[in-house]
This record gives structure tokens, sequence and C-alpha cells, in this order.
């Protein structure tokens, strides 16, 4: 062993701030491709997803999308985004 595994990181990172939800990529990496909309909902509805508005359910956003049937995860992902906007997503304390 080294002297440098006793050192602190080279990096500080600071204080964790608490997010509620999940992001959307973690959610749709543990569906397979291509999906229908009603079995995205059936398996993961109750998955809540990080927002820019705040979390929300997966089953309420895909009430307004569209599209049935999904060929790949990136053209799903794109439907969801057009749906919940995109930009920085509240902290829980806000």
């Amino acid at each position: 062993m080294s002297d440098e595994d006793d050192e602190e990181p080279a990096v500080t990172l600071g204080a964790q701030t608490p997010v509620e939800g999940a992001p959307l990529a973690r959610v749709t990496s543990r569906l397979t491709w291509p999906k229908e909309k009603s079995e995205i909902e059936r398996l993961e509805g109750d998955s809540i997803v990080r927002t820019p508005e705040g979390p929300r359910a997966l089953a309420a956003i895909l009430e307004d999308v569209d599209e049935t049937y999904f060929q790949r995860r990136q053209e799903f992902e794109a439907h969801v985004r057009a749906v919940v906007g995109t930009g920085p997503v509240p902290t829980a304390d806000e």
C-alpha cells in the first residue's frame, strides 16, 4: 500500500443535494426495445421520473405522448422530453 491511499480525493465533491425521482435514462435502461407504450406503462408506469418541473410518474407523462410504439430507447426518450421539456431539475429542498 502507498501513502496515496490515505490522502483525500483530488476533487472535492461538495455536499450532496437530494433530487427526487430517477433519471429517465435509468428507467429506460431497464426495458428492452422495441416496446409498445402500453407495455412501458405496465412495466414502469409507477416509476417517478425527474423533470424540470419536479418529479412525475411516468404513467402521467405517457398520457401526453401521442406515439404508441417505439423502435428504440432514444426515440422513446425524445418523445418524453418533448412532453416534459429539458433543463435543470429542482432539488428536493426547492
